[in-house]
Formats: C-alpha cells, structure tokens, sequence
C-alpha cells in the first residue's frame, strides 16, 4: 500500500517496494550499463553551469523537452527504462511518453529546489519518479511556507508518483550528502503536451 506525503490538493504518494529487491538490483545493473550517460550544460541563474549528475532523455519520437537552457530530444525507450515505465504507468493509472533519468555517482552529486511546472506538461501533471540504487534524501517544501517540508529517503526499486497542484505549490530537490552512498538511478516519467 502506498503512503501519501502531501495531501490538501497536492498529492505524493510513495511505493517503498514497488520493485520485488531482485529486480531491483538487476534494473539497476541494466540501468548503469545501457544507459546513454550525459553530462550536460544547464543554465542556472543566468549562468552556465556543468549539471552535478549525470542523465538521459527517452522517449517517444517527437516529445522533446526543454527545461534549464537545455532542448532534450529523444532517443529510444531502452529495454530495462520500459520494464520500469510498465509499472511505473500501473501505478500512476497514466501512460508516460517520456523519461528523464539522472545518475548520482555519489553524495557529491545533487539536484537543486525545482517543480516539474513546464508548460508543455499541462497544468497539473502526474510525474511518477521511480528510485533505484544509493538512498538519498529527497525533501519538499512548500513554496508558500518555506519552513513546511516533507522528506523520504526512497528505497531501493521504490515509487513515488505526484500529481495534483504538487508542482504549483512545492518544489523538491536531491540534497548533496556527506554520507558514502552508492550510485542512485532516478527515472521521472511524464507526458509531453503537444
């Protein structure tokens, strides 16, 4: 059974087993190795900055995604991202028809406070974000009250689908960490409007 996280017109709601522990570890084996890496220029407050991970865009022919001064086009659904993305669409009750996968080779790396709010998702979005590997922190806070926060620490082959007004009143971010971690492959579904 899933835990909501959020609630009052936004809602998070967390899988910690959404993966059975095998197939977790044999996803995340598949993940690191098939995966097409990038490291990628983003801007970020007017400056260009090297990203602090690693990622990868896939999708459908045409669902090109812009966020950060970067144009992501697609290249195809590699055969472990569409396991995932099976259980990923059951979950969530959506079809997804894009993915964005990022590699944190360790506690170094991060990712800052954002909302997945592009308009080319829609108004309220459903993202299901699907964590494989190192656990690290993945806190939300509330726009509105900076001081609200809610964080997990998703588990290894877990789920954690949004939706709702989740990207109009929080953000959410991955925090760097001092502790030794392992790498963690995060894969966030949505569907591009066009």
């Amino acid at each position: 059974m899933p835990v909501e996280l959020l609630g009052e017109g936004s809602s998070a709601r967390y899988w910690s087993d959404a993966f059975a522990p095998s197939d977790a570890d044999r996803l995340l084996a598949a993940l690191l190795a098939e995966t097409q890496w990038r490291h990628e220029e983003i801007t970020v407050a007017g400056r260009r900055v090297m990203q602090p991970r690693l990622s990868a865009w896939q999708g459908d022919a045409g669902a090109e995604y812009r966020y950060s001064g970067l144009t992501l086009s697609p290249v195809p659904w590699g055969t472990p991202v569409q396991e995932v993305r099976a259980l990923a669409e059951d979950l969530a009750g959506e079809r997804f028809d894009s993915v964005l996968l990022n590699l944190y080779r360790s506690g170094r790396d991060s990712m800052g406070w954002h909302a997945d709010d592009e308009a080319v998702l829609g108004d309220e979005p459903a993202i299901a974000s699907t964590s494989f590997g190192g656990r690290r922190r993945f806190v939300l806070r509330r726009r509105d009250e900076p001081a609200t926060r809610v964080e997990v620490e998703p588990a290894h082959g877990s789920v954690i689908v949004m939706r709702g007004r989740t990207q109009h009143d929080w953000v959410h971010s991955v925090p760097k960490t001092a502790r030794d971690v392992g790498p963690r492959v995060n894969l966030t579904f949505r569907r591009i409007l066009r």
